[in-house]
């Protein structure tokens, strides 16, 4: 009767052993998750460093999607992306995930119609350095030549050039860590951006 039980006990530890085995091996697995940072310095109209920022975005969800159509699905490739800026103006509470171009209600972009504003006729555009180590950065910063006071709250980045333009995939949008940064006439704010998988 001991013989039976022993051989029943090691074939109840070998089994146990099996499902540790199976349920160790399950959890296995590595999940990217597109994670980006502006860097933004203001300089005043004699080249001072006034102030530095770097902060996180959100990837929108239509961003993330836009980004995976065309790298494994192969649909039609956007040529440029572009950057502007989030103003203080009718703003009301952080860019989320489900923001689009077309519907972002809790902030407004700067450039145009809503201080700050910018010289520069459309947003700048994005020209991007090879991918190296599962990140993707900007060449060099984009400039805006700031043309009245008012105050920044943070950036995006979009496929269309139009400033106040609503068409278009927002592809992520962030605000500056530090808080509300004000500019004034006369300013350059550059802006540096990265994204990592």
């Amino acid at each position: 009767m001991a013989k039976k039980i022993r051989a029943l006990g090691e074939r109840l530890k070998a089994a146990a052993a099996a499902a540790a085995a199976l349920m160790r091996g399950s959890g296995v697995a590595e999940h990217a998750h597109a994670q980006g940072y502006f860097t933004a310095k203001c300089y005043d109209a004699q080249g001072n460093l006034k102030w530095e920022d770097t902060f996180p975005n959100v990837v929108t969800t239509v961003g993330g999607n836009d980004i995976l159509d065309k790298y494994l699905a192969g649909s039609s490739y956007t040529a440029a992306n572009y950057m502007g800026l989030i103003g203080a103006v009718s703003y009301t509470g952080t860019p989320v995930i489900g923001d689009t171009m077309s519907s972002h209600s809790t902030w407004t972009e700067a450039g145009g119609t809503n201080a700050p504003t910018y010289s520069q006729s459309a947003r700048p555009t994005c020209a991007w350095s090879s991918a190296a180590s599962k990140s993707k950065s900007l060449s060099s910063p984009l400039t805006f030549s700031i043309t009245s006071t008012g105050t920044a709250k943070g950036c995006f980045l979009t496929t269309v050039a139009t400033k106040d333009g609503t068409t278009g995939t927002l592809i992520s949008a962030g605000l500056f860590t530090g808080g509300d940064k004000a500019v004034a006439n006369g300013d350059t704010l550059s802006v540096s951006y990265s994204l990592g998988v």
